[in-house]
């Protein structure tokens, strides 16, 4: 796939690559417990935090399938890290990729994850021209699910008590867009164009 120069700037965040300086902002929402369930991977304490981080850091750019492009959610105005974004490339052959997120829970409710996720199925799309793009989370998460459905992303499945979580059932819904519907859509680049810098 093509090089990628970053960062993305959509209308009021900037999605760049991770820095060792941000440790402290991903402790900040990563070791809360009501996040716990919906990360990539396990995040228990601090050293779950660097090494996730350490890990994040070496994921710049799509150069073969299985590999992931993790992003930074930073805030304009102040330059904060308020969240993180990817997007992984799963199967070559078919075209297809997956994007997660995380938000800090103290910035829910402003629009920047519908922001953030749009920036970078434009990416998806646009710049590495996937065909296909699905998200999962968890059956519980209300916003998430919500989200995609305003991004135009379609359910696709939901699997019911699929594993165990901390003593409990899990359930997960599956969601997933076409380039094409992608670009039917328009509506969230309009409002939120990512702009290369």
């Amino acid at each position: 796939m093509t090089s990628l120069a970053l960062p993305i700037e959509t209308s009021r965040l900037i999605l760049r690559s991770f820095e060792r300086g941000d440790f402290d902002a991903l402790c900040s929402y990563q070791l809360l417990p009501e996040m716990q369930r919906y990360l990539e991977w396990p995040v228990w304490n601090e050293t779950d935090v660097a090494t996730g981080l350490n890990l994040m850091r070496t994921q710049v750019c799509l150069h073969r399938p299985g590999d992931t492009l993790s992003l930074a959610i930073v805030r304009k105005g102040d330059l904060q890290l308020i969240g993180q974004a990817s997007l992984r490339w799963s199967d070559a052959t078919a075209g297809q990729g997956e994007v997660r997120f995380a938000l800090n829970p103290r910035f829910a409710g402003n629009g920047y994850a519908i922001e953030a996720v749009g920036a970078v199925l434009d990416l998806a799309f646009d710049h590495f021209k996937i065909h296909r793009v699905f998200a999962r989370c968890d059956g519980h998460n209300h916003r998430a699910a919500k989200l995609m459905q305003r991004l135009g992303l379609r359910l696709e499945a939901h699997y019911r008590e699929h594993a165990l979580f901390q003593g409990e059932w899990d359930e997960e819904l599956h969601f997933a867009i076409l380039d094409r519907e992608w670009r039917r859509s328009g509506k969230i680049r309009e409002m939120h164009a990512p702009r290369v810098a």
